[in-house]
């Protein structure tokens, strides 16, 4: 125990006097001890809360392309403002819908979404993504980067500009119905990949990096006839240079390639990055027996179950975009069976179609449904956030979805859980000095580590006081923080620190002096 006195010339009208305890932040009950130093401030909850922002054709953000610099960053403001209040912890935003770049990179242009003309820089300038982490941070979220590995154009009609792949590389891309995509069986496509994967991580303090679903695109109809993906000639060549795998094990085996080196390169690169894929939600019909529906093992080459079965992702988000009671892709029996498969207990964090509560007709959703869904993750084992598609529906709050959710599942915050894989380390203990603001009567906490101590992403600060426990998640930028007292006696206070893979430090206790 040290016993801190901090009594200033400048502050002599008023005095903090407190005693600072540093204990082991174990979990506890929310029995309410009889002395202030009996037990440790209650667990906080560890979930992961995050909305995709999609900016593939405007969708989420910005509003419309061509947006002035200002209006695109007062929207992205109001966005993370807006996951703030929703107690979210984090926002997924796509950064790379198609071989383009919502960020400043010498790999690909300037994406067509942000300024009208692909290969145009916003003006005034800025960097999209530089400016979205730095008021994420602010704020306490993360940001994980989204990106399409594979999709070269949204829309095949739309130009591209002379640096983009399909000029640069043409004979790497081919139309696939109204796209265009890279071949996946190309090495060079892999490579080109993995180099602006390693640009993202290495130039940007990101939280994570996320894929989505689109591995070998989606199927296309045209006139009543299945498009196949035209890589005939990359598969023969294959075969030539002494290759036996058949084509659908061939193309599997591309995907395989891409998702287990990329996991490897991030982790050099940067230990604390998260890598993280959202596969469509259903492996194969009949896993587990009653589910029906899309096989994206035979469709879109993806065998989503070996990557989380070989621990090659730090966490996983299947889109369960049904119904509760859907009875051949219900959402409990999906998750279930999803994490019977995570045999190394990477996170699992389901995506949830969220976005059905706005639409109007067959497909609108309740408010209750989504709800429902983020208590059924919660009560499943293993289980332990959700992943929201997409922003534009809490934007409107429709049907008060965004009041619903901080009345009767969001009603604290919560810290993501933790990635110790990554990192086995735990933080020190912070070092917390009170002093007084004579102006206010408020007391200021001093907050640090030791010397040679990584700086901290996150300080969780309890506030214990008659009416019971406060939670505040701050900054790990932040040296100070105010504690509004207006004179009255200082409560009691619990402080940890959370380094950047969500890992939490000993308690450090502020006591009143009694």
């Amino acid at each position: 125990m040290t016993l801190r006195h901090s009594t200033t010339r400048r502050f002599v009208r008023t005095v903090v006097t407190a005693l600072v305890i540093m204990l082991p932040a174990t979990a506890c009950g929310q029995t309410t001890p009889s002395r202030p130093s009996d037990l440790p401030a209650p667990a906080i909850p560890r979930e992961f809360r995050a909305v995709w922002v999609a900016t593939v054709d405007n969708m989420d953000w910005p509003s419309r392309s061509g947006l002035s610099t200002a209006a695109q960053q007062r929207e992205l403001l109001a966005i993370l403002d807006t996951l703030v209040a929703l107690r979210m912890n984090a926002v997924v935003l796509q950064v790379r819908p198609a071989a383009d770049a919502f960020y400043d990179s010498k790999l690909e242009p300037w994406s067509s979404y942000l300024t009208g003309e692909m290969g145009r820089a916003p003006s005034p300038y800025y960097d999209p993504l530089a400016f979205a982490i730095t008021e994420a941070h602010k704020r306490g979220l993360e940001l994980h980067a989204w990106i399409n590995p594979y999709r070269a154009q949204y829309s095949a009609r739309r130009p591209a500009s002379q640096t983009h792949i399909s000029r640069t590389n043409p004979d790497l891309v081919s139309q696939y119905g109204p796209y265009l995509w890279m071949d996946p069986g190309r090495a060079e496509v892999r490579a080109h990949t993995e180099k602006v994967v390693a640009d993202l991580v290495t130039r940007y303090d990101l939280d994570g990096i996320h894929m989505d679903d689109y591995f070998y695109p989606y199927k296309e109809i045209v006139r009543g006839r299945e498009l196949d993906f035209p890589d005939a000639a990359t598969y023969a060549a294959y075969r030539r240079g002494g290759g036996t795998l058949s084509r659908d094990d061939w193309r599997r085996h591309n995907v395989d390639q891409l998702v287990q080196e990329l996991g490897g390169q991030i982790h050099r690169i940067k230990p604390w990055v998260r890598f993280g894929i959202s596969p469509f939600g259903i492996w194969r019909p009949g896993n587990p027996p009653s589910v029906r529906g899309l096989d994206q093992y035979t469709e879109l080459y993806a065998d989503a179950r070996r990557w989380l079965r070989e621990g090659w992702v730090d966490y996983f988000t299947p889109q369960l975009y049904w119904a509760i009671d859907r009875p051949n892709q219900s959402y409990p029996v999906l998750l279930r069976w999803w994490q019977e498969q995570n045999l190394h207990g990477r996170h699992l964090w389901p995506g949830n179609y969220t976005s059905k509560v706005g639409m109007r007709g067959s497909g609108h959703w309740s408010v209750d449904e989504v709800i429902d869904q983020i208590r059924a993750t919660r009560a499943q084992e293993g289980a332990t956030g959700n992943v929201h598609f997409s922003m534009e529906v809490f934007m409107k709050n429709a049907d008060g979805l965004n009041d619903r959710l901080r009345r009767d599942v969001y009603q604290s915050p919560a810290l993501v859980p933790a990635t110790p894989w990554l990192d086995r380390r735990v933080p020190a203990a912070p070092i917390v000095t009170p002093r007084s603001d004579p102006s206010s009567g408020d007391v200021v906490l001093d907050l640090a580590l030791g010397a040679g101590e990584l700086p901290p992403w996150l300080w969780v600060i309890r506030s214990r006081s008659e009416s019971g426990w406060t939670t505040e998640i701050v900054p790990g930028t932040a040296h100070t923080r105010r504690v509004a007292v207006r004179g009255a006696p200082l409560p009691e206070l619990h402080v940890t620190a959370i380094n950047r893979v969500g890992t939490s430090s000993a308690e450090t206790r502020v006591l009143p002096r009694r």
